[in-house]
């Protein structure tokens, strides 16, 4: 007798859903099953909403966060915005805790990811060229170095440090006492945040 298993729609929704980040195969059947159970109204919801956000949602040309073709860049496009600080970060994900903290209105650069040699991720597949290109380009007078303070972190770090040893009119900072070792942006606190920027040293 053939094994009783889920209609083909239904196990193609999961393999798609356990290639999102957290979700393992369990959490993909249950969300799958519980779409399902909602009836077309809910699955046509989340259909419209994920093709949209698909459609719309692009990456800022000059700092790398998520903006729109309709209204641009959130922060990029910001009068208020510190034109003097420019805060350098991994990935687009790391800006929000920092704009949570309240203790940061500068500007960012999101470097798409961290050089990583086991993973054959070298400064070429990073967003360093922009880097390099906004900095010529602008009137920035310090660059903060907001990296995770593990190895490929500390790695990243150390080479955009010498990188930009060139600009001899920008100082150049890390995130100081604060981000436990080991650790990225988006597990740290808003305090924690505050202290580490406010604590910042030049390198």
């Amino acid at each position: 007798m053939a094994q009783v298993d889920y209609p083909e729609p239904v196990k193609a929704l999961i393999v798609q859903l356990k290639q999102l980040p957290g979700i393992g195969p369990k959490s993909a059947e249950r969300i799958s099953v519980w779409m399902m159970q909602k009836g077309p109204e809910i699955s046509a919801l989340f259909s419209d909403i994920v093709r949209t956000a698909g459609d719309t949602v692009v990456e800022c040309r000059i700092c790398g966060f998520f903006a729109t073709e309709e209204n641009g860049c959130a922060i990029c496009d910001s009068a208020q915005r510190d034109g003097s600080s420019l805060c350098v970060v991994e990935q687009p994900t790391d800006i929000l805790p920092l704009e949570r903290s309240g203790a940061y209105r500068g500007h960012y650069h999101a470097l798409r990811g961290r050089i990583s040699p086991l993973d054959n991720v070298g400064p070429e597949d990073l967003r360093i060229r922009e880097l390099v290109e906004r900095l010529k380009a602008g009137e920035f007078a310090e660059v903060i170095l907001a990296l995770s303070s593990d190895v490929e972190g500390e790695a990243t770090g150390n080479y955009l440090a010498e990188l930009l040893g060139e600009f001899a009119e920008i100082k150049v900072s890390r995130l100081a006492q604060g981000i436990p070792a080991g650790g990225g942006l988006e597990s740290a606190d808003e305090l924690t945040l505050m202290r580490a920027l406010q604590g910042r040293v030049g390198i």
